[in-house]
């Protein structure tokens, strides 16, 4: 109850929303006083659960604005990654639960059909928003109903192709369809490309909405002279735009255009998409807002509070310990050593030259530095153009994000053999973003693309060697790393050739041989500790490579071994553990096989512990595993030698 006091205290007007239609009831004046407390409760909590702030206290009044306007969920809200979805989150029945935020058994920090039936589309990668917007209208059109259908995408999401196949089939269709573009600037990182400056023009250029304005005016006090005229009228309209900002892009597609307008305007807003939501045909509706907008810090550091930890809420200050350094930003430094031996070394990331470690390569090298935007499928088709002139370029991205590009690897990259090295942070299970950002599927999918090369290194100076590998490897390549501090091992300043396809023996002994990959290789050898201490002795490698894989060990082993276990901060489905089983399989070797990794579904949110404990994946669990195995291979044995002795 004293709880419930002192929220009613804090945020009184916020407390008063119960459902959604609430926010019909109130005045301008009170939903502008509704968006100052969505925005504190917003700071108090996400400082403690750390979220995306930034994006979404860029969108407190658009969405207060939306729900005065519109008839959620009879209409349909559709949210481009959900960046910006947290005050859509409050106002649906979630404010009670929003302390539960990107925690495990909590509210996700993304749109999710499974949550609520106000998340008209699960989201948490760019460009999509539009797409599904689009399907849900040619569904509704076809089943004769009459209601709306809203997509809200950031400007960042328009450096994606994918928006603008759905931009140009929905201008083919002209069917009822809003798309509302937040434009504050940014992705994460500052926006780049053609695009953002295009819309740079229009958003700074006061000029060209008066004009518009003018010309409306004009027109509209022309009395009705027939055909000709209007004909006419639309030309000089045209010609005004056309004009003032050269393209005009989204009437060129088919859309009604309306904008820019102050997306902190919530009156403004309000006239705005009321009128929007009456017109036939696609609309696109250009808001200006600012990211981070109403919290100092975040307004003065919006990349920083892009997607953010806990931090103190009144300085913006985050409380990260002293550590050792990420596999990111040793990474970055490598590319920064490898390029001053190599002209001709290339670096690529989409959108991310801070999250991927580039961003002191963008500064060293600028001409041999590319962001392409939100644009995954470019940027690897890019780099193998660049490869096959005689560059070796290499693609930072995002395990979770390359997905998007692997029509371009087997296609473009592998199929014709060409030098290009694919850098996969977040590789493995990623945290509090949940699955649509845990990166568990890559081994499988580049182990079934031939002339790929797969490295996994142990630690962060087992990175450096197989970065400095793969940009020496005259082949595809790719180095897959997890996110977040290394092991804290000590870094070299020389650089060694790991031979391609060669294992690691770390230990030896015993009749049971752990084979890991990556991340597993410390959990693994921690495993190995307790089993020894129980009188288990095992042989622990480090495959390093998960294609090729080692077979001159992996045979020798099998002439020796009892049992084989794998492990990998990857699917089971069609991952290392699935190399070796099919290895196992072809060279027809009959030795007992146990595979750990990701299980055949996808897995929520959470710390990174947590989820690997829901894996099965600690240390302690591994030994659990082992010890169960090895005991029912000794019942087994004692089960045959009773019955040779029967016979």
């Amino acid at each position: 109850m004293t709880e419930n006091r002192e929220a009613a205290a804090t945020y009184p007007l916020l407390m008063r929303i119960q459902e959604p239609d609430d926010v019909k009831k109130l005045s301008v004046t009170e939903l502008e006083k509704l968006a100052a407390e969505i925005r504190q409760f917003m700071v108090d909590t996400v400082s403690q659960t750390g979220g995306h702030l930034a994006p979404s206290l860029g969108t407190v009044e658009l969405t207060l604005a939306l729900y005065s306007v519109y008839q959620f969920p009879q209409d349909k809200l559709v949210w481009d990654v959900g960046h910006q979805a947290y005050t859509h989150k409050i106002l649906t029945g979630r404010r009670d639960r929003f302390s539960t935020l990107r925690q495990k058994g909590g509210i996700t920090g993304f749109p999710n059909r499974a949550e609520s039936p106000y998340d008209a589309f699960g989201v948490g990668h760019a460009s999509t928003a539009i797409s599904a917007a689009l399907g849900m209208a040619v569904s509704r059109d076809l089943h004769g109903r009459s209601n709306k259908v809203v997509a809200v995408l950031g400007d960042g999401a328009f450096t994606g192709g994918m928006a603008f196949e759905a931009l140009n089939h929905a201008g083919d269709l002209h069917t009822d369809l809003t798309v509302i573009l937040n434009d504050n600037g940014r992705s994460i990182d500052k926006n780049v490309g053609a695009m953002s400056e295009y819309l740079s023009r229009i958003r700074v250029d006061p000029q060209y909405a008066k004009a518009k304005q003018d010309v409306h005016e004009f027109l509209d006090s022309i009395p009705h002279f027939g055909s000709r005229v209007l004909r006419t009228a639309s030309i000089i309209k045209d010609s005004v735009r056309s004009a003032l900002v050269p393209g005009d892009v989204f009437e060129e597609l088919g859309f009604h255009y309306i904008g820019p307008i102050d997306g902190h305007n919530i009156g403004l807003l309000q006239e705005i998409l009321s009128k929007a939501r009456n017109m036939q045909g696609p609309v696109l509706i250009h808001v200006r807002t600012k990211k981070g907008k109403g919290y100092a810090p975040a307004e003065q550091a919006p990349g920083k509070f892009h997607g953010i930890g806990t931090f103190d809420p009144e300085t913006g200050e985050c409380g990260k310990k002293a550590g050792a350094p990420s596999y990111t930003s040793v990474f970055g430094q490598t590319m920064l050593d490898l390029a001053e031996k190599d002209p001709l070394l290339l670096a690529i990331t989409a959108a991310m030259p801070a999250g991927t470690g580039l961003m002191p390569f963008k500064e060293r090298y600028p001409k041999r530095y590319f962001d392409v935007g939100i644009a995954e499928e470019h940027a690897v088709t890019l780099a193998a153009g660049m490869a096959a002139d005689g560059c070796h370029p290499v693609v930072a991205i995002y395990s979770t994000f390359a997905q998007r590009a692997f029509d371009q690897l087997e296609h473009d990259v592998c199929l014709q053999n060409l030098p290009v090295t694919l850098c996969l942070d977040r590789a493995g299970l990623v945290g509090a973003d949940g699955p649509t950002h845990h990166g568990v599927f890559d081994l499988s999918y580049l182990r079934m693309m031939p002339n790929m090369t797969i490295f996994a290194p142990k630690d962060e100076e087992e990175l450096r060697h197989m970065v400095w590998t793969a940009v020496h490897t005259n082949g595809p390549t790719a180095v897959r790393y997890p996110r977040g501090a290394g092991l804290g091992v000590p870094l070299t300043d020389t650089y060694l050739d790991i031979p391609i396809g060669k294992a690691e023996v770390l230990r030896q002994g015993g009749k049971i041989a752990l084979l890991a990959v990556g991340s597993m290789v410390d959990k693994v050898q921690k495993a190995a500790d307790i089993l020894a201490e129980e009188g288990i002795t095992c042989t622990v490698v480090n495959m390093r490579f998960v294609k090729p894989l080692d077979r001159d060990l992996l045979l020798a082993l099998a002439g020796e071994m009892e049992l084989f276990v794998t492990l990998e901060e990857n699917a089971l489905a069609g991952g290392f553990g699935s190399a070796v089983a099919e290895f196992l399989a072809d060279e027809d070797l009959a030795v007992p096989l146990v595979r750990f990794g990701i299980p055949d579904h996808f897995i929520e949110q959470g710390s990174p512990d947590e989820l690997l404990a829901l894996c099965g994946l600690q240390p302690e669990q591994i030994a659990a595993r082992i010890r169960q195995r090895v005991a029912g291979m000794k019942d087994d044995r004692h089960a045959k030698d009773k019955k040779k002795k029967k016979d």
